[in-house]
């Protein structure tokens, strides 16, 4: 089992600074605990003045489940991201690509108030295309699960 790199965890200026996303759709505030491209752990804290809410569902907020999907894709793209600048100090994906969702499963919902840890594993590579299993937990129970795959492409 491999151990986790001291200094891996990346703070909401450096997600910025990885991923082209910004408020609203910036959905992970920090990453915790990765282990090179292989595994970490998305933070995303769910504040009721966010925008969804008004209309999803205002008399009992419900954070959208495509909101989780996406934060788990953020996730996975700031671990490869942060990798490959570990690995190679010049990196800079230009684009990452969501290419598909599989196994999607929501078990309850989050609220406002909740902090998501969203749990991403590597399952597979092939060149710039990565496939990672997620779940978003709340307080250590399970809210949504899924595959996701991205690729990443450099400008040239």
């Amino acid at each position: 089992m491999e151990d986790i790199i001291p200094g891996s965890d990346v703070t909401i200026m450096d997600i910025q600074d990885m991923l082209p996303h910004r408020y609203p759709f910036l959905l992970v505030d920090r990453v915790k605990d990765m282990v090179n491209d292989e595994r970490g752990i998305g933070i995303k804290n769910v504040t009721a003045s966010e925008p969804w809410f008004t209309g999803h569902f205002p008399e009992r907020p419900i954070f959208p489940g495509v909101l989780i999907i996406e934060a788990m894709a953020q996730t996975a793209a700031i671990i490869v991201i942060s990798h490959m600048r570990r690995e190679q100090p010049e990196f800079r994906a230009d684009s990452v690509y969501f290419m598909s969702i599989d196994k999607a499963r929501f078990r309850h919902p989050v609220i406002p108030g909740d902090q998501i840890e969203i749990h991403v594993e590597k399952v597979n590579q092939r060149k710039m295309a990565y496939k990672f299993y997620c779940e978003a937990k709340v307080n250590g129970k399970i809210a949504a699960e899924a595959e996701v795959m991205a690729m990443h492409v450099m400008n040239k």
